[in-house]
């Protein structure tokens, strides 16, 4: 799998893609052999470019954090870790195994 743009690419050498497209005639299908995009993509770059050159940027905006659970299941989980490390230290009840993954960092 190819790396993303602004992995390949600084910003500056994709701008003097652009310049070179727009002002010298350069072709698109060199443009896009070279950065290694569609066309859609590229359009939607140069759409970007053209309407802020100065503050142009390859860097990828995220709307949402990933890979992130909400705050009702974590504190579910963290309960129900709690739960667990009470009958493990339970003195009175055999416990053969359990969860290792509960920390102190959670303890409040």
């Amino acid at each position: 799998m190819a790396k993303q743009l602004h992995k390949r690419f600084t910003v500056e050498q994709v701008k003097a893609l652009f310049q070179k497209y727009l002002y010298e005639g350069i072709e698109l299908v060199y443009i896009l052999e070279t950065l290694k995009i569609k066309k859609r993509r590229f359009f939607q770059l140069l759409k970007e470019y053209v309407r802020d050159p100065n503050n142009f940027s390859l860097e990828y905006k995220r709307k949402s954090a990933t890979r992130r659970i909400s705050a009702d299941v974590e504190r579910s989980i963290i309960k129900e870790l709690k739960e667990e490390k009470k009958l493990i230290e339970d003195k009175d009840i055999l416990v053969t195994s359990y969860n290792y993954s509960y920390s102190n960092i959670y303890d409040s």
